[in-house]
Formats: structure tokens, sequence, C-alpha cells
């Protein structure tokens, strides 16, 4: 009996199931403690996806904090401004 051959030059690379469009596939290493976290909120929710719900919690930040970092800026100029002109 003879070995098979394998050819790899036309194979396909990536993911086996492509996401779908607006999300991307990432590796990220989130403590343990957190991720539990969002297991058990869906666990006792009956079931669901955490991965979905650590998308809303950043989203949910991203929007809480939308222009805070504008804020900030513009208060620390204004202040370097206002000591400039003494």
């Amino acid at each position: 009996m003879s070995k098979k051959e394998h050819h790899f030059e036309t194979a396909q690379q990536g993911p086996v199931v492509q996401p779908p469009p607006g999300k991307t596939r990432i590796t990220i290493r989130l403590d343990t403690d957190i991720l539990n976290w969002f297991k058990k909120q869906v666990h006792e929710a009956g079931g669901g996806n955490y991965q979905t719900l650590v998308n809303q919690a950043l989203r949910e930040h991203i929007q809480a904090n939308n222009g805070a970092l504008e804020q900030t800026l513009r208060k620390v100029i204004r202040e370097e401004l206002g000591s400039q002109a003494v």
C-alpha cells in the first residue's frame, strides 16, 4: 500500500468559518476572572455568547467615554494658555 501524497500549493489559508461582515477575528488575552464573569452572566441568562457580551461592554464603555479625551485635552490646553499669559 502506498502513501497518499498531499499537495498544498492550491490550498486556501485562513479560518475555516469566515467571520460575518463587520467582525474581525483576533486573539486577545483577558484576565481569567474577567472572562469567567462574562461566561457566568451568559450562563445565568440561560445561554448566549460571552463574546457578544464582551463586545457590548466595550461598545458601552466607548460610548460613555466618547469625547472625554477631547474634553481633557481642551482643559489642559486652556490651563496652559492661561498660565502663559502671566
